[in-house]
């Protein structure tokens, strides 16, 4: 590897890790929000229940009043009956008092039904407190977990910038300027590894004679395709002095450097 690039890669390694550590910060919020959603769809059943029962509870109560009110005119009603003089007038006075039975007993079927409603519904505000409070308490366990991961990750991150700040102060100014580029350009890294022929960042096939270049050389190349530094993470084979001069013929005529 060319001695130029040594600390680059180093300060590539501390980079990428740095972005990790950074989207997964980023995706805390999110995981917590979806942690948090069967919590949120409890919480909702449950309140939208206890809505139901509330207004079942006043229909009941309204009910309740008007049946008092009814039967306050019953019996205002039955006190006249000692007034009345005539037979038809008390025949109808029975037929008043038989409907307004008929009436009482239509308020209390009301009653009985709404009474039977709020009891099922009170039920079911029972299963969905319960199944609210496991919610509860499974995203409060979850939402611990995410934070002690999250601080455990600034502590990290904390450290690997510090460690950036570092690196950065051992590179020539005009490379870091270079490398912050591609990187800028890439939203990744900057550098890239020859492996198996291949640039390690685009994954495309390099000319022979570019990655022989890089194995020799300690200038710098780049990848024809991505524009990315390229660097040799084998070892550099040993070649006779004829060899190497007949590289560097080749190296006039081929290759690419930054």
């Amino acid at each position: 590897m060319s001695q130029k690039l040594v600390p680059l890669v180093a300060l590539q390694k501390l980079d990428l890790r740095i972005m990790e550590i950074k989207d997964q910060r980023r995706k805390i919020p999110e995981r917590l929000n979806v942690a948090e959603a069967p919590l949120r769809e409890q919480t909702q059943l449950l309140s939208e229940t206890q809505a139901a029962v509330d207004l079942l509870i006043k229909e009941r109560r309204g009910h309740e009043k008007d049946l008092e009110a009814h039967e306050a005119q019953t019996e205002k009603m039955k006190s006249h009956a000692a007034s009345l003089k005539t037979n038809k007038e008390y025949q109808a006075h029975l037929f008043e008092i038989e409907l307004a039975n008929k009436k009482r007993g239509e308020f209390e079927e009301k009653i009985l039904l709404s009474m039977e409603k709020i009891e099922q519904l009170q039920q079911t505000v029972k299963e969905a407190q319960e199944k609210a409070d496991a919610a509860r308490k499974i995203f409060t366990e979850e939402k611990k977990v995410l934070d002690q991961q999250d601080q455990v990750l600034a502590k990290e991150l904390a450290k690997l910038e510090a460690q950036q700040a570092e690196a950065a102060v051992l590179i020539d100014k005009n490379l870091l300027a270079r490398y912050n580029q591609i990187k800028t350009a890439k939203k990744e890294q900057a550098l890239a590894a020859v492996r198996d022929g291949m640039c390690a960042g685009c994954r495309l096939q390099i000319p022979p004679q570019l990655i022989a270049q890089v194995k020799r050389s300690d200038d710098l190349h780049v990848c024809p395709y991505c524009r990315r530094m390229l660097y040799w993470e084998g070892e550099v084979p040993v070649e006779s002095p004829s060899a190497l001069s007949e590289a560097k013929k080749k190296d006039l005529e081929v290759g690419e450097s930054v």
